[in-house]
């Protein structure tokens, strides 16, 4: 989601705040703010100007390059690592363990979805809106009507042959440790009869170890999280690729359970239970 003047704009405005760099930490965070205000400024004129004209493989490729850009703007680099043996399914429904609001859009970078997420995402300032044209479904929690209907629109979806991913924890955990897997959304791919394709996320310091600034939890805000991660000292995404889990003749339970199982054992984490 760039919008192809966006360039010359970071370029004008870099050349006009260069005086800020002078007052330290405080005038590199307000920067990094106002280029993450640039990109999504960006991507709201993308999505407004250039996808009701844009081919889906063409909106595809604009997403991940809106994406890499921004979390290059919050200084998070990318690391893509293959773990599934070649157990890979192009066509299937995507699930992760959810750390960050960042999780969307590290995952985008390889692979762009239509993420569900919960419908607080929606009232986001400008992010919000971006992540429902980029084709976000939003579910309110607590509503079994509306997960139907999600549900329902999900199986079309991945039946026409789109790549469609949630966060089976329903919300994010810190660093460390593993919610439970909800598996209402599992079933989706079962009568889809498309395999879950895991993957697991972690976002490691220098040094490799788990990084406290990604962690957004609690009552953490958006901008809040965002603060933390500009003024901490550079992260790097791991996005790991777990083997495919066949969904055939299976229970959407056990289906969940097998992908906590194998995001748990990659990240090296016990179940308390």
């Amino acid at each position: 989601m760039v919008f192809p003047y966006s360039r010359l704009f970071y370029y004008d405005f870099k050349i006009l705040f260069l005086p800020v760099a002078g007052i330290g930490e405080l005038g590199m965070i307000v920067w990094h703010f106002f280029r993450v205000f640039l990109h999504l400024m960006a991507g709201l004129l993308t999505c407004g100007l250039v996808f009701p004209f844009s081919s889906y493989a063409r909106r595809e490729y604009l997403i991940r390059r809106w994406s890499k850009k921004l979390l290059a703007i919050c200084t998070v680099d990318v690391a893509f690592k293959d773990h599934s043996g070649g157990a890979v399914a192009e066509h299937a429904m995507v699930i992760s363990n959810h750390i960050s609001w960042l999780d969307i859009f590290v995952i985008n970078t390889l692979h762009p979805c239509h993420f569900v997420a919960k419908s607080d995402i929606r009232s986001w300032p400008l992010l919000g809106w971006l992540c429902e044209k980029a084709g976000t479904i939003f579910l309110a929690r607590g509503k079994q009507r509306e997960v139907r209907r999600i549900y329902e629109g999900l199986v079309h979806q991945i039946q026409d042959g789109k790549r469609v991913a949630f966060f089976p924890e329903g919300t994010t955990a810190a660093q460390g440790n593993v919610l439970s897997f909800h598996a209402n959304l599992f079933e989706a791919a079962i009568e889809a009869k498309v395999p879950v394709q895991t993957f697991v996320l972690r976002y490691v310091d220098a040094q490799g170890k788990f990084h406290p600034a990604a962690d957004f939890i609690g009552d953490m805000t958006f901008v809040e999280s965002m603060g933390a991660i500009l003024r901490a000292p550079r992260m790097t995404a791991e996005l790991i690729r777990l083997p495919a889990i066949p969904t055939e003749g299976a229970h959407r339970r056990e289906v969940a359970q097998v992908a906590r199982a194998a995001v748990m054992r990659e990240l090296g984490v016990a179940d308390p239970a």
